[in-house]
């Protein structure tokens, strides 16, 4: 959410943003509402000050014992109490109009956001290692984790439905030890780690910029008023929701938690393994900072090397990219998405996303400090994946695969799976 002053003021960016991340919005529509909205608020505010004047008025004159005068007043109060209750009701459903309205509102882009349609327009960054080669036929991970005893596809789909999956033996202690790994990591670099809620309020998910856009991907618990959360950023951010904070040093969060997605509108799109599933779990990292956006844009930098140094101790090739106005959602000023090799699909595939929404979560979920002067202002937040699994797991099985079937285990992995150096 953004302030409407600010929308006001720079209203052609605003409408550009809306453009660029292909909403539907339009700026001059919540400017028509708004502007009705402040009308009846006036008309509102004025007529309860007559109203009240003319009380007064027939106080007095009962009180100077002029009942007739009195009595002509209060025939013209009650029929302007009439008035002002039709405007109350004409005011109470602009209010509404404008809040709704308020919350499709997209969040700024910075300057250097690659302008482009869709994923296929990010512009990569950098790229770190090289593709493996292998003198042998190289198998999916589907067809290694099948092998391996570690992934079975089939019986996940007969007892979860379509995209659903079964990870056993080294498959789940795998699942398992990349979680402690990006855990582990993150608690050295001074997160505060947390196991929270994964089935939330529907206020949380709007107030962390969740809905009401994204309520076709997110699973809701009927007959409640409760939603199963895609990732730990939602309970992250609503964490301090509504709270003073004090923001000398940035605050730094990390969750583990499992994640439910719907998947909407990507029938027919990575259905194969482990890479588009219903249900994952994910390490997320979330940061709340001062409103400045110099330090904001070194929080990104260090949120994403985070990731970038689990990538590395997995010994995985990956790139960094840009993401292009089209594939930002509503809520990101900026983003990067981090792309890991993934040998089954010639290409790299999005393993990681970092991003930052400058104050636009903080006012919904009304999360301020004090300035040096004193001065209340919305928070900064950043979120970045540390890690999500089982997507993960594609690149390490089919990137680490040996000629004899068997998965190379990576050295900082393997305390986490009892010194095993190979799967078999």
């Amino acid at each position: 959410m953004l302030d409407i002053r600010m929308i006001r003021e720079r209203s052609e960016e605003v409408q550009q943003a809306a453009v660029r991340k292909r909403l539907a919005f339009k700026v001059e529509e919540l400017m028509a509402i708004d502007d009705r909205r402040r009308e009846l608020l006036t008309l509102t505010e004025n007529l309860r000050a007559e109203r009240n004047r003319r009380t007064e008025q027939i106080k007095r004159l009962l009180g100077e014992n002029r009942k007739e005068e009195a009595d002509q007043e209060r025939v013209i109060a009650q029929a302007m109490l009439g008035k002002l209750k039709e405007t109350e009701l004409a005011l109470r459903d602009a209010e509404a109009a404008y809040n709704r309205c308020m919350l499709l509102v997209p969040n700024f882009m910075s300057p250097d956001t690659p302008v482009g349609a869709s994923d296929e327009d990010n512009v990569e960054m950098r790229r770190i290692g090289q593709p493996p080669y292998f003198a042998f036929e190289p198998r999916n991970h589907v067809e290694l984790g099948t092998k391996l005893d570690m992934i079975d596809m089939e019986r996940g789909v007969k007892v979860g439905g379509s995209r659903q999956y079964v990870l056993k033996n080294n498959g789940l202690r795998l699942h398992r030890a990349v979680q402690q790994l990006a855990l582990d990591l993150l608690e050295e670099k001074g997160y505060t780690l947390l196991d929270v809620p994964v089935m939330v309020k529907e206020e949380t998910l709007v107030a962390s910029g969740f809905f009401p856009l994204n309520r076709d991907q997110t699973y809701a618990i009927q007959g409640e008023d409760k939603w199963l959360v895609g990732t730990a950023e939602v309970p992250l951010v609503s964490y301090y929701g509504g709270e003073l904070l004090d923001l000398t040093s940035p605050i730094r969060l990390g969750a583990a938690s499992p994640c439910y997605r719907s998947e909407i509108g990507s029938a027919g799109r990575d259905v194969h393994g482990l890479y588009r599933v219903h249900q994952f779990a994910k390490v997320e990292q979330v940061v709340i900072c001062q409103a400045d956006l110099q330090l904001a844009g070194q929080l990104l930098e260090q949120m994403t090397a985070n990731a970038e140094e689990l990538l590395q101790l997995l010994e995985l090739p990956y790139r960094v990219v840009a993401v292009c106005s089209g594939d930002m959602s509503q809520k990101n000023y900026k983003q990067y998405d981090l792309e890991t090799w993934m040998p089954s699909r010639n290409n790299y595939g999005e393993t990681h996303s970092a991003s930052l929404l400058l104050d636009f979560q903080a006012r919904r979920s009304r999360i301020r400090y004090r300035d040096q002067e004193g001065e209340l202002k919305f928070a900064y937040t950043l979120n970045n994946t540390m890690v999500a699994t089982p997507r993960i797991l594609i690149p390490i099985i089919e990137n680490h695969q040996q000629e004899d079937g068997s998965i190379y285990v990576p050295a900082a992995l393997r305390p986490y799976l009892k010194g095993q150096e190979q799967l078999r």
